[in-house]
């Protein structure tokens, strides 16, 4: 799931004297940068190819050109030896990561043939196709001196399934950097009040994640909900049906009530551009702003698997990590543990309100609530379990040291017997055993909610946050 609007600067380095000297070596690193290029070629994005930078006024040159081009991340491709000052001007204005590739053409030299060219001049020349480990310590140290962030992928241009994995996820990663950094997300109503640790910095968040925060009154969505037509509430409610699981006990009233309130908030979301939500409203005795919170679930529900992921409880943190696991495709629920399993060595977690239903095991059931544990009002709830399979979990923390930190964990969502009350619930095992994961996971001090998605992707969110300067510790 990687945004068009990503850039990347693609760049290949050489020595200008080798040219006249060794015939054929600069069309060969021309060759290999393609080859390099062709490997963006089924994603979404642009590709700034500067071709291969071998003076210092070339390396000036490509420096303009890709600030000028707004680039996200620079992959330097290391084709053959080349100095370190035509390297250094490339990059030094940009700060964007910069991703290192140190790709050999192949697998190794065909030493008999090589050691067979009879010809000194040749064999150097064909040699130097094969240099691309040489000059990286000394980019390294400059880089290194001169304050340049950057990473490394080591080992083959091609038939390398490892490198290219490590290629894409930095894409995948530079891509939702992009999103973060682009994202605004809705904060409406307030705190739930006495909820110490999801309380946050939003100045902080910004200088990680960049983004807007735009908070909003909940007048304002109740405003818009009483202009939503009947039309527009029977074609949502049609939605629903097709949408989620709807429970015999689930009255017509109150899907009519959900369906205004959902179509008012893909109005609101789409009047202030929102890329996420986060949401609650303690009440002070407004009926018509308790009718608006107590119908929100399912509407919310729907924006969550729709790309704009919903936290209630306004835990505007986890809404954070869910914007992130559903930018890289795993999903991202809104989830806390609430008991332990000991039999089955699992860890029952789920939560009330929004879930993320494209990454529910089957469809998601949608049941009546007489009550809101801890909230005001009544009304439809969806109950859901996340698919069967590897799952990671995402928490942004902050540390007491006024430092957000990602905390992973990866684990398997395993069938089993759930709570079966209108919630979201799932079984999920740990490999280092549910004992130890709430205990490593609670050490590092944790909110109590995190996100879920599907897949391990701890990989990835490893890039994200080297990306982001972020620390990020992976229990499991």
């Amino acid at each position: 799931m990687i945004n068009s609007n990503l850039t990347i600067g693609v760049f290949g380095i050489g020595l200008d004297v080798y040219w006249e000297q060794f015939g054929g070596l600069k069309t060969s690193l021309e060759g290999y940068l393609q080859t390099l290029c062709l490997k963006f070629a089924d994603q979404p994005v642009r590709i700034v190819n500067a071709g291969i930078v071998d003076t210092v006024n070339k390396a000036f040159e490509t420096g303009k050109k890709f600030r000028q081009e707004d680039v996200d991340l620079v992959f330097l491709y290391v084709g053959t030896y080349a100095l370190s000052s035509t390297v250094l001007p490339v990059v030094q204005k940009l700060n964007v990561p910069v991703v290192i590739l140190n790709l050999s053409p192949e697998d190794r030299i065909d030493y008999e043939s090589f050691n067979n060219l009879n010809d000194r001049t040749q064999m150097t020349g064909t040699w130097l196709k094969y240099c691309s480990a040489c000059p990286v310590p000394e980019i390294a140290n400059v880089f290194k001196r001169t304050g340049i962030k950057f990473y490394q992928v080591t080992g083959m241009l091609q038939h390398d399934e490892e490198s290219d994995k490590e290629i894409l996820e930095w894409v995948e990663a530079a891509n939702v950097a992009h999103i973060m950094q682009n994202n605004r997300m809705g904060c409406m109503g307030n705190y739930y009040s006495g909820m110490l640790d999801i309380y946050t910095d939003l100045t902080l968040q910004i200088k990680y994640f960049g983004g807007h925060f735009e908070h909003i009154e909940v007048e304002e969505l109740t405003t818009i909900k009483n202009t939503v037509t009947p039309t527009e509430v029977d074609q949502r409610v049609a939605e629903f049906r097709e949408k989620f699981d709807i429970q015999e006990d689930c009255t017509d009233g109150e899907l009519l009530r959900a369906a205004k309130t959902s179509v008012a908030m893909d109005k609101l979301v789409a009047k202030y551009q929102l890329g996420s939500f986060a949401y609650y409203h303690k009440g002070t005795g407004n009926a018509d702003n308790e009718d608006t919170m107590s119908s929100i679930i399912l509407g919310n529900s729907l924006l969550t698997a729709n790309g704009v992921p919903v936290a209630g409880e306004y835990e505007i943190k986890n809404a954070q990590a869910m914007k992130i696991m559903d930018s890289f495709g795993a999903g991202g629920s809104f989830t806390e543990y609430y008991a332990m399993d000991y039999k089955d060595d699992v860890v029952l977690m789920g939560h009330d309100g929004p879930g993320h239903i494209a990454i529910a095991e089957g469809r998601t059931k949608v049941k009546p609530l007489q009550v809101y544990h801890g909230k005001v009002g009544c009304g439809l709830s969806v109950e859901m379990a996340v698919k069967s399979g590897p799952v990671t979990c995402l928490s942004i923390l902050e540390n007491g040291k006024g430092e957000l930190v990602m905390l992973v964990a990866e684990g398997e969502s395993v069938s089993g017997p759930i709570l079966q009350i209108g919630n979201t619930n799932s079984r999920y095992k740990f490999p280092i055993g549910a004992r130890q994961f709430v205990n490593d996971w609670n050490s590092h001090g944790p909110a109590h909610h995190c996100a879920v998605g599907v897949g391990h992707i701890s990989s990835k969110l490893d890039k994200l946050a080297k990306i982001l300067g972020m620390e990020m510790i992976q229990v499991c």
